[in-house]
């Protein structure tokens, strides 16, 4: 399998702490719809606590990844969907147990006003590229 190519830092542009400015892949491309955190009898997980939240998405966005023969390793792109800026510290500890610091995947976070049910305080899409 061909790595993808991380770039942390280009010419001129500040280093990033918590994702990789630029991702590289060559292959087949993934996309992965937002997951919620809902289990797999599509309850909800952790009304109100952020970090169980987290870790069910990332563990959907781990089934999802695998029905398509990728991993986390091939992830190119996450985008984080949260309703309150203050839960990202328990969405990057729950990354931090599938994406190790030095693989970080290019990412985007964004404040939203609402949820398609407002039980849910966030959803992470992932995009991937996997080897030809």
């Amino acid at each position: 399998m061909t790595e993808p190519t991380r770039i942390p830092a280009p010419a001129g542009v500040a280093p990033a702490a918590a994702y990789t400015h630029v991702v590289m892949g060559t292959g087949r491309f993934v996309a992965v719809s937002d997951q919620l955190p809902l289990d797999e009898h599509g309850e909800l997980v952790g009304p109100g606590d952020p970090a169980a939240q987290a870790h069910q998405v990332f563990e959907n966005l781990r089934r999802c990844l695998a029905a398509a023969g990728a991993t986390f390793d091939d992830v190119v792109k996450l985008t984080y969907f949260v309703t309150d800026m203050a839960h990202m510290p328990a969405v990057r500890a729950a990354r931090e147990t599938h994406i190790p610091s030095d693989r970080l995947p290019a990412a985007s976070a964004v404040q939203v006003a609402a949820l398609i049910s407002p039980d849910f305080l966030m959803e992470i899409e992932a995009y991937a590229v996997l080897a030809e």
